[in-house]
């Protein structure tokens, strides 16, 4: 059974170009990569488990803050290239926190030193152009960006 995990894409139309809420993912690994190391606040959840209530919670630990009250849609279901089913949810918003405090994860740093640091899964979140967040997503969620877009221009619910 594949890894489950949801996540939110918020947005928001400004006069000169469609953004998009997303992530620089934390830790040693992303710290000196800006293209494709971005993400959609996401994370994992057990099968059965409510999709939408798990992004919000998600959500809520990686930026610190609770997602802003809106109206999530359901904008699919997203087939990452390590086999990770992602379910996403978007909803337009004018989300700014006072700042980003993610929850961390351990990892030994350099591998292999016997040092165990601790580091944020997000080090960074912010509003970014449509255009600007194909060059910084990882590739396996360009689709999601390319279904928000399909979304949008359509106007389907």
């Amino acid at each position: 059974m594949p890894v489950l995990s949801a996540g939110i894409l918020l947005y928001r139309r400004n006069t000169s170009a469609l953004e998009v809420w997303i992530a620089h993912m934390g830790g040693p690994f992303w710290a000196l990569k800006d293209a494709g190391a971005w993400s959609i606040p996401k994370g994992e959840y057990l099968d059965g488990e409510d999709p939408l209530a798990a992004a919000k919670r998600e959500f809520a630990e990686e930026m610190g803050t609770l997602p802003p009250t809106a109206d999530y849609i359901l904008l699919g279901t997203f087939r990452q290239p390590s086999g990770k089913v992602v379910t996403v949810f978007s909803a337009e918003s004018e989300f700014e926190p006072g700042e980003i405090v993610s929850n961390t994860f351990s990892l030994e740093w350099p591998k292999g030193s016997g040092v165990v640091r601790s580091y944020p899964e997000v080090d960074h979140a912010e509003w970014t152009q449509e255009q600007v967040a194909r060059t910084k997503l990882v590739k396996g969620q360009l689709p999601i960006l390319d279904a928000l877009i399909l979304r949008l221009r359509t106007g389907a619910p």
